[in-house]
């Protein structure tokens, strides 16, 4: 079909909320999925890939989803963590001794994944193009000082807890943080989500259109020096999405690039006890690691109320979930992943008109909620 229209299957009638979206031009192009008991019962798509509406959104259309790259950089480091590679209570200096500098030797890992670390970004001035530069990147993370005292207060690290993270998984695997998420779960899926994408997949991507004038992140007014420095050094471009830089780079907290179904068939593996696809990659266990609470307060970089466990935002306070065992995180403009581990369902949405938000707008919670609605929970 070449008219953009709504596309795939749906079991609970989420499809007209679906279409009412594009229909208001509340969304351009956008994908929803939804899994329960690891199978797929609404897997929608629609709309136009680039901003003219020349380009239908395919079934295999993929999107930049900023920040909900974040969730599969978790779940990598959950899947090493449970084979027991990787202890989330052990000093990142035993995995990567450089980092113990400027009084970090004590820092712990589960301070890089709940963003407590007091990295929330780089003290030195650095460009968008530096963010390709794997190696510079965390040099000078493990070299600098934290910006306040690790573990004492969240602060969003918005773009550096990718690299933080991937380069512990990189010193106890050998392999980047990209190579090692693909091997071990996006391929065994068969699961279309990238952190690095190939520049074979580049004809598939859909165009990103920022936010308003005035509503993007890097417009907000930034109060502190925590604030200013995530939010400047360096400032976000959307335009950076289109380039092969970009996409073929890993930054495994904001470049990935997949659909609503890549994200809600991976995070199946968290929702339904390790297992995905009849396949087992953890175990329960390791799964709920996710939801233990590590810190909790206003963030010092996202000025709201915050609750992180290991990698993921944690139900509670401002984001209140029907079932108390889920776990959520969103992308920049609007994506979002929603893990139930009490309903076992996962909910994703991507899109590619972005809101000037980090962690989903009622685009997708509004989809979640007649989800919610339709299998009785609220």
């Amino acid at each position: 079909m070449t008219d953009g229209a709504v596309q795939g299957h749906d079991r609970y009638g989420v499809r007209e909320q679906f279409e009412e979206n594009l229909a208001r031009g509340d969304d351009v192009g956008a994908a929803y999925c939804v899994t329960v008991d690891g199978e797929t019962v609404v897997d929608l798509w629609g709309g136009f890939a680039d901003a003219a509406r020349t380009r239908p959104w395919e079934k295999d259309t993929i999107v930049n989803v900023y920040s909900t790259t974040k969730t599969m950089t978790a779940l990598t480091a959950l899947l090493i963590a449970d084979r027991g590679e990787l202890d989330f209570d052990a000093p990142v200096a035993t995995y990567w001794p450089e980092f113990a500098a400027n009084g970090k030797a004590g820092v712990k890992v589960s301070h890089l994944m709940s963003h407590s670390a007091g990295l929330s970004g780089w003290k030195e001035t650095i460009s968008n193009d530096d963010l390709y530069d794997w190696e510079k990147m965390t040099s000078l993370l493990a070299a600098q000082a934290p910006f306040w005292e690790p573990g004492t207060a969240p602060g969003y690290h918005a773009i550096t807890q990718g690299y933080l993270v991937g380069e512990v998984v990189r010193r106890i695997t050998g392999k980047s943080l990209g190579t090692v998420f693909r091997e071990e779960i996006a391929e065994p899926l068969g699961a279309d989500f990238w952190i690095g994408l190939p520049a074979s997949e580049d004809h598939r991507v859909a165009e990103l259109i920022p936010p308003p004038a005035g509503q993007s992140q890097a417009e907000v007014r930034k109060e502190t020096e925590v604030q200013r420095n995530m939010s400047t050094n360096p400032g976000i471009d959307v335009s950076a999405t289109k380039t092969r830089g970009w996409r073929g780079a890993e930054i495994p907290a904001a470049g990935g690039t997949g659909n609503a179904r890549s994200v809600a068939e991976i995070h199946a593996i968290l929702a339904n006890g390790g297992v995905a696809k009849g396949k087992r990659f953890m175990s329960e266990a390791g799964c709920r690691k996710a939801l233990e609470l590590q810190v909790e307060g206003r963030d010092l970089v996202l000025d709201t109320p915050a609750r992180f466990g290991l990698g993921f935002g944690l139900s509670g306070g401002m984001v209140p979930f029907p079932n108390p065992n889920t776990i959520y995180w969103g992308g920049y403009g609007g994506s979002l992943i929603i893990i139930d581990m009490d309903a076992r369902t996962t909910f994703a949405y991507v899109m590619n008109k972005m809101a000037g938000t980090t962690q989903g707008d009622m685009r997708a919670l509004g989809l979640a909620m007649a989800m919610w609605t339709a299998l009785g929970m609220i």
